[in-house]
């Protein structure tokens, strides 16, 4: 039977994660293409199950927050406090008005929740109030003193290591932190913690290896590795188109407006740069070309700006699980000059596509005078695109 209880869920994200070395915030690093705090949340924010999530920040990381999760759909965020503890208390008091049966509790720092491990914690709340999800301890632990002297060796069986989402019914870990406040006690390292001393018991259910916490440069780094090894089909695709230019008093060229004595004859924007750009990104993927998906005999592309074709192309690597690796493009014109502008079209094209701007290039060449670029009759760009995507034996899209 469909899940009628009503679920939320709140993503921790105002820690300063020093331990995780340089860079800013842990949660605001990029890993596998994607910010940390991106992959944290879109699982809850895509989830069937979820209706609301709800971010708790630092203040002073608005707008990078902003930045990071744009594309996702949440509630407004909340600040957070000086300790993990009073900022879940702060996500909890914004949920209030929602409501909800169920509420989640997920740390940002573990980018790599999957839909089944927040489907078993939904379904472990609704059944038995607080539970958490965890995994076997492989390795034998010992307890040591001050001198690092063994003292004892506890039995694995019964050990385990906590992670998140831990999930609660909202009622219930709302008057536990509240209490806690009340009573002075902001020690509580996980909400598991606090439910055990309001008197609740926490069950637990399966939780995942992968979802690990993000902690330390080394942990970056591996799990940079994995990502990247999972991306083992690499493809390259060229790209090219030109536009004939008539009157006017502007270019848009790579995403820029370029004020020019003439304006391109084209059905969008006529942004050749971006458009070669599209082609390269479709060719890698072998998905048609900038035509076939944004015919020019379709009235609603009139005039339409090219930078939401670049868009859609990298929307389709992303779909694909894919990322992009590298993109150039070489405009090919005797005017006007593009040195000047090479920097800012980069930025451009790195701001469309979520890349670094390390991973564009922009140059430019021309036909010393000859054919219809050298005669300034129109203006042409090739492009090139690296992507990367999981390797399919059948070749299927």
């Amino acid at each position: 039977m469909p899940n009628q209880k009503r679920t939320a869920a709140i993503i921790v994200a105002a820690g300063r994660g020093l331990r995780a070395g340089t860079g800013g915030p842990k949660q605001y690093r990029s890993i596998g293409g994607k910010t940390v705090l991106s992959r944290a949340m879109e699982p809850f924010c895509t989830h069937p199950d979820v209706f609301a999530v709800q971010p708790v920040r630092n203040p002073d990381d608005a707008d990078i927050f902003d930045q990071a999760v744009c594309h996702l759909k949440y509630q407004t965020p909340v600040n957070g406090g000086a300790t993990r503890q009073a900022s879940v208390r702060a996500g909890l008091e914004a949920l209030a008005s929602e409501a909800p049966d169920i509420v989640l509790i997920h740390d940002a720092a573990r980018a790599f929740v999957t839909d089944k491990v927040i489907s078993r914690a939904i379904d472990a709340a609704l059944i038995t109030g607080a539970a958490i999800p965890v995994v076997p301890v492989t390795d034998t632990i010992k307890v040591v003193d001050a001198t690092g002297a063994i003292q004892a060796t506890p039995d694995r069986a019964n050990l385990r290591i906590a992670q998140t989402p831990q999930a609660f019914r909202f009622d219930t870990i709302l008057e536990a932190h509240r209490r806690a406040a009340r009573e002075g006690r902001d020690d509580f390292t996980d909400d598991a913690a606090i439910a055990e001393w309001a008197g609740l018991t926490v069950a637990t259910f399966e939780g995942d290896a992968a979802n690990m916490k993000l902690t330390t440069p080394e942990d970056f780094a591996r799990e940079e590795a994995r990502l990247g090894a999972m991306l083992g089909d690499i493809r390259t695709g060229t790209g090219y188109d030109v536009h004939a230019l008539t009157d006017g008093d502007h270019l848009m060229l790579c995403g820029v407006r370029v004020p020019f004595n003439r304006g391109f004859l084209a059905h969008s924007d006529g942004d050749v740069g971006l458009h070669a750009i599209v082609d390269a990104i479709l060719g890698a993927l072998a998905d048609g070309d900038i035509g076939s998906h944004f015919p020019p005999s379709d009235p609603k592309w009139k005039g339409a700006a090219s930078d939401q074709f670049l868009k859609h192309a990298v929307g389709l690597v992303h779909q694909r699980g894919g990322r992009i690796a590298h993109l150039e493009v070489t405009m090919i014109c005797e005017a006007p000059k593009i040195g000047p502008l090479r920097d800012a079209m980069r930025a451009k094209i790195a701001e469309i596509t979520g890349l670094p701007q390390s991973r564009v290039a922009v140059k430019a060449t021309t036909s010393e005078r000859l054919g219809f670029t050298g005669r300034q009759e129109g203006i042409a760009a090739t492009a090139a695109a690296t992507i990367r995507l999981p390797w399919d034996e059948s070749g299927s899209n």
